[in-house]
C-alpha cells in the first residue's frame, strides 16, 4: 500500500505538469522497484519503544531535565517511588490501544522584546513515553535530514549553526534572507505532520499514538481545549517532529541550490545579491504558505546584510573584503545587562558573597553559549560594567557616611572623605579614584566573581 500511495502521488505530480511527463511501462517497474528500496519497513518500532531497557533510558532522561509537574500534580519523585507500576501500566495500555496523554498544562513566559511564549508542561507519564518513542524515532529520521539543520540533534549545537552560517557568509554569501516563522510551534499542521510520518512508519498503532499525543490539548485555568494544530513546547518529542516538518523545507532550499542555516525554526538563507535575496524571499514565503500552511512573521522576516540581523542571539562583523567575525547581538548585550541588573539591584539585602555566587552562576551559563564570539573588546567592557554595579551596591550597603568613610579607609582609599560625604549619586561616585582604587579588580578576584574575559580566553585556549 505504500509503495502504491508513493506511485499515485508521482504520477499525480507529473499530471499537474499537464501530463507531459508520464512514464512509460518501464518507466513504472523502475518507479516501484526505486520506491521499495527506500521504502524500509518499521513495523518493529513500536515493540522498540515499549522494550522495558527503553523505557528506562528513557526515565533517566526524563529524570534529568526535572521539569514542573503536569496537571496530574505528580512531581518526578513521587513518580519514581512507583516507576515499574508506571512502566508496566504504559506498556499494557499502549499494546491495547487505551493509552490517552493528559492535556498539557499551560505555562506563559514572558519573552524579553515583549509578549508570552506558550509552554504546554505534560504530566511526568506523558514525558516518559514521548521520551522513548523520541529515542527510536530518532535514529530513523535524524540521518536523512540536511546537513545544514543544527536544531534538535545529537552532537549539534547552535554554535554549530552559526559557524556554519560564518563559513557561508565567507564564500561570498554576504546577503540574508531571515526567516521567522510566526507562532511555529502552535501552528504546525496535524494532517500535514502525520503523513509526512506515515511515509516513514508503517505501524498504525504508533501513528494513532502520536496522533493522541498532538491532539492531547491544553488546559489552562483549569479548562481544557482540544488542539487542532501545533506542538507543545515542553514535550520531548516535539522537537523531532518540528525537525520532521521543516525538513520540506530543507529539501526545497537544497533542491533550488541555496546555502542555508537552520536551528530548529530560526532559518537564514545566504545568496550573493540583494535582488536574489529579495526574490528568494518572495518564493520561499509562497511556499511555507502553500505547502506548509504556516505563516512568516513579517515584522522579524527581513532581507539584509547578515552583520545588520541576528541569528541565535550572535551577529557578525565584516564579511565584504574581510574574513567575518561572530560577535554577541546587541539584543542579546541589552538582556544580560537586564539580567545582571536584577541580580545586582541595591535593595535586595543580600550579602555580597551571595550576589557574587548567583552572578556567577548566570556568568558561566552565559558566556558557554557566547563562548564562540570572537569580539573580546565587549567582554572586558562588561567586566567592567558589572564591577561598577557590585560598587554601588556596597556603597548602598554602607548606610552612613561614617560607615563608608571607616570601610574606605580600611581598604585603603585615599582622601575617603571627598567622597564618603559626597552628594552624588551612587553610580557617578562608583566610578571615583577613591572607589575604584579600593574596590578594583583585585578586590572582586578574591571574592570569586568570574572575569568574563578570563573565562573566554580559557575557552579559546582549550579549543
Amino acid at each position: 500500500m505504500a509503495v502504491q500511495k508513493l506511485l499515485t502521488e508521482w504520477i499525480g505530480d507529473q499530471c499537474e505538469e499537464g501530463g507531459q511527463n508520464l512514464p512509460k511501462s518501464y518507466e513504472v517497474h523502475q518507479v516501484i522497484a526505486a520506491a521499495k528500496e527506500n521504502q524500509p519497513a518499521y513495523t518493529s518500532l513500536l515493540k522498540q519503544i515499549l522494550h522495558e531497557p527503553n523505557l528506562y533510558e528513557a526515565w533517566k532522561q526524563v529524570r534529568k531535565n526535572h521539569g514542573a509537574p503536569g496537571i496530574d500534580n505528580i512531581t518526578i519523585g513521587e513518580f519514581a517511588k512507583d516507576l515499574q507500576k508506571h512502566i508496566d501500566f504504559i506498556i499494557v495500555s499502549v499494546e491495547n490501544g487505551t493509552y490517552d496523554p493528559s492535556p498539557v498544562r499551560r505555562k506563559d513566559i514572558k519573552k524579553p522584546n515583549g509578549g508570552y511564549r506558550t509552554l504546554g508542561i505534560p504530566t511526568i507519564r506523558d514525558r516518559l513515553l514521548a521520551q522513548a518513542i523520541q529515542q527510536v524515532l530518532t535514529p530513523v529520521f535524524d540521518p536523512t535530514f540536511s546537513a545544514s539543520n543544527f536544531g534538535f540533534r545529537p552532537g549539534r549545537s547552535a554554535q554549530d549553526a552559526v559557524e556554519h552560517a560564518k563559513a557561508t557568509i565567507s564564500e561570498g554569501h554576504t546577503w540574508v534572507v531571515d526567516i521567522d516563522i510566526s507562532k511555529f510551534f502552535d501552528r504546525v499542521n496535524h494532517d500535514i505532520l502525520m503523513y509526512l510520518l506515515s511515509r516513514r512508519i508503517v505501524d498504525k498503532m504508533l501513528l494513532k499514538l502520536i496522533r493522541k499525543f498532538l491532539n492531547a490539548g491544553i488546559m489552562g485555568n483549569g479548562v481544557a481545549s482540544r488542539q487542532t494544530e501545533g506542538v507543545p513546547q515542553g514535550s520531548p518529542l516535539s522537537p523531532l517532529l518540528a525537525n520532521i516538518l521543516l525538513d520540506v523545507l530543507d529539501k526545497e532550499l537544497e533542491q533550488r541550490g541555496h546555502k542555508f542555516s537552520r536551528y530548529a525554526d530560526d532559518c537564514n538563507i545566504y545568496v550573493k545579491s540583494e535582488r536574489a535575496a529579495k526574490r528568494v524571499m518572495n518564493s520561499i514565503q509562497k511556499f511555507i504558505e502553500v505547502k506548509l500552511r504556516l505563516k512568516l512573521n513579517a515584522d522579524k522576516s527581513a532581507v539584509d546584510r547578515p552583520w545588520k540581523r541576528k541569528f541565535l542571539g550572535f551577529s557578525f562583523i565584516g564579511g565584504l573584503k574581510t574574513i567575518p567575525r561572530i560577535r554577541i547581538a546587541k539584543k542579546s548585550i541589552k538582556s544580560f545587562k537586564e539580567k545582571i541588573r536584577q541580580i545586582t539591584k541595591r535593595n535586595r539585602g543580600i550579602s555580597l558573597e551571595q550576589m557574587v555566587n548567583e552572578l556567577n552562576l548566570y556568568l558561566r551559563g552565559w558566556l558557554g553559549y557566547f563562548r564562540l564570539m570572537e569580539t573580546p573588546s565587549i567582554l572586558m567592557e562588561l567586566d567592567g560594567w558589572i564591577r561598577r554595579k557590585l560598587r554601588c551596591y556596597l556603597f548602598k550597603q554602607w548606610k552612613t557616611s561614617k560607615k563608608r568613610l571607616k570601610e574606605l579607609r580600611k581598604l585603603g582609599a585615599k582622601e575617603p572623605w571627598s567622597v564618603a560625604y559626597s552628594s552624588k549619586g551612587f553610580w557617578r561616585l562608583s566610578i571615583t579614584k577613591q572607589v575604584s582604587t579600593a574596590l578594583d579588580c583585585t578586590y572582586f578576584d578574591e571574592l570569586g566573581l568570574l572575569s568574563l574575559y578570563q573565562q573566554w580566553c580559557g575557552y579559546v585556549k582549550f579549543s
